[in-house]
Formats: structure tokens, sequence, C-alpha cells
């Protein structure tokens, strides 16, 4: 049986497609390059001590973090919480979030956005904008 994209159904871990962002080693699972999908985005995030994800949005897109190992620093809005694993936060579309890991062992996140297919600007960073610039500072 042939294991296209149109109709893949499982993906395997010579399959998912992997990107070295400045964050994170991001492991990409779902998205429409890789199974034939609209609405669905899933990557695993890896995330070394004292890395992060600063500041930024999906305009188009709501997003969920869950932990798989490790901690997180997680940061909705102006919310902070340290997420465990097995915990997660859901970012509404639009809203602004961050991610640190400021512990001693790295991080592994998966986070799951919606639409795939979306309008762009995929992501927008806030990171040098007040007040986000200097929230984790105060």
């Amino acid at each position: 049986m042939s294991d296209t994209i149109q109709n893949r159904r499982f993906v395997t871990a010579a399959e998912k497609v992997d990107f070295l962002s400045p964050w994170t080693l991001e492991e990409w699972l779902c998205r429409p390059d890789i199974v034939n999908n609209e609405h669905l985005m899933m990557v695993r995030a890896n995330m070394e001590p004292g890395k992060s994800h600063p500041f930024h949005s999906h305009p188009t897109r709501e997003e969920v973090i869950y932990v798989v190992s490790g901690k997180a620093e997680q940061w909705v809005g102006t919310q902070k919480r340290i997420l465990n694993p097995g915990e997660m936060a859901f970012i509404p579309m639009g809203e602004i979030h961050g991610t640190w890991n400021p512990f001693d062992e790295t991080l592994v996140f998966l986070a799951i956005l919606s639409p795939a297919k979306a309008d762009e600007p995929g992501i927008v960073d806030h990171s040098q904008e007040e007040p986000w610039k200097s929230l984790r500072a105060a």
C-alpha cells in the first residue's frame, strides 16, 4: 500500500519533519505537508534549559500546549503558570503567549494548533513590545 500524503494515516519517526528553530528542536508530526489535513497541526518541541519561545501570537490559530516531560514557565496573556508533565495551557486565537525553560532539564511539550490551513501571518513576534518586553523582569 502506498503511503502518500494524500492517504497517510500514520506518521513514523522517519516521516516526521525535524526543524531546529531558535527556541527548540521541532519535530513536526502533523501538518498539511505530512498528512492530508486542513484542521490540525502538531509538533513535539524539545526545549533545552535556558531556552524560550518569547512572547508571540498566532492571529489565525488557537493552540494547546501539553507538557510531556520537564517543566514549563508558560505565559498566556499576562498570566503565568508553571506547567508539569500532564498539564496543559489553552491559548485562544490571537492571544499573546510565551514558553520558557528556566529549569535544569529539557522541556518536551506538544503544541497542537488549529486550523492547519489558515491565513498568514501564522505567527507574530511581540517580544520587543511593551508590556511583553519587560513582563518577565517585573
